[in-house]
């Protein structure tokens, strides 16, 4: 039987990947303070001690603003403890996925965003996620770098219950129509993962070697934080309890905010369909999935 080591149980995608990783083996699920990101020392020895075949890292720094005045632990937890736990992997021969950001790009390429397009981070938050990736490109043997877009659950104040919320507590809102991404749910995501982890277990880890490297997992298809809002309000199950009449376009520069948000990261998934033979559902159907649930 497969032992998986799952870090980041408590965070929106944690809680679901330990949903749908179960029927794949025997889960070991952690997070803080069982485990600390930010003295990554001090994760070998806990990694060793579970003696997984494959590691799982669903945890990050996300706090955008946040980062920009906290460097250093965005920068332990997001940066050098992937580097800690691709080495731990090697050592042990085991697989190691990890989730990764849109926000590695600068938003300026024009269309949706391709695995080989130049990574340009604005924000302290995206240059520790990338640095992440290269710490893992540097060092490890056998993984699979996940990057998504817009991750939602309806388990954690996200863009989508924020959106509900406006929604039901003010006549107007204003929505910035210059920043747009992949809309993607994390029990999809993590729906997915664990698929392409079945994937892997039935042909082995030198398969996914040579598969090895960096991949784009997001909601299919592309939208404005405008327009995401708009399909938000109008697959609302609950749409009585609005009060909101009118949404107004702004543009990001009237929400100034201490981190700089890329333009349009929204991102082409065709590799990993490619490989795996599996694609995330249209943005807008995870979405309904997700409301109706």
């Amino acid at each position: 039987m497969w032992k998986i080591l799952l870090l980041g149980k408590i965070g929106q995608l944690g809680f679901e990947l330990q949903r749908t990783l179960a029927p794949l083996g025997e889960v070991t699920a952690l997070d803080y303070p069982d485990i600390d990101f930010t003295k990554p020392e001090t994760l070998t020895p806990q990694v060793a001690a579970t003696k997984p075949n494959v590691i799982i890292n669903a945890v990050a720094y996300t706090d955008v603003d946040k980062a920009e005045t906290e460097i250093d632990i965005a920068n332990a937890i997001n940066g050098e403890a992937c580097g800690v736990l691709a080495k731990a992997a090697k050592q042990l021969n085991a697989p190691l996925i990890h989730f990764s950001t849109d926000f590695v790009f600068d938003g300026r390429n024009g269309g949706s965003y391709c695995e080989n397009d130049a990574v340009n981070p604005l924000n302290v938050y995206g240059k520790s996620k990338r640095m992440g990736e290269e710490a893992i490109l540097a060092f490890g043997k056998n993984y699979l770098i996940l990057r998504t877009s817009w991750l939602y659950s309806m388990r954690r104040e996200t863009y989508v219950l924020k959106v509900l919320r406006w929604a039901r507590t003010q006549p107007k809102m204003r929505v910035v129509t210059d920043q747009t991404g992949s809309p993607t749910s994390a029990r999809i995501l993590a729906e997915i993962t664990a698929q392409a982890l079945a994937v892997v277990k039935n042909r082995g880890s030198e398969w996914l070697e040579e598969r090895r490297g960096v991949y784009h997992l997001a909601g299919d298809g592309t939208a404005s934080r405008f327009e995401f809002a708009q399909t938000i309000l109008s697959l609302d199950p609950r749409r009585e309890e609005q009060i909101v009449t009118e949404i107004l376009p702004a543009i990001s520069d009237d929400f100034p905010t201490p981190a700089r948000r890329p333009g349009n990261t929204s991102l082409n998934c065709d590799k990993f369909e490619r490989a795996f033979s599996l694609r995330l559902p249209p943005w807008q159907e995870a979405l309904r999935l997700e409301l109706t649930a």
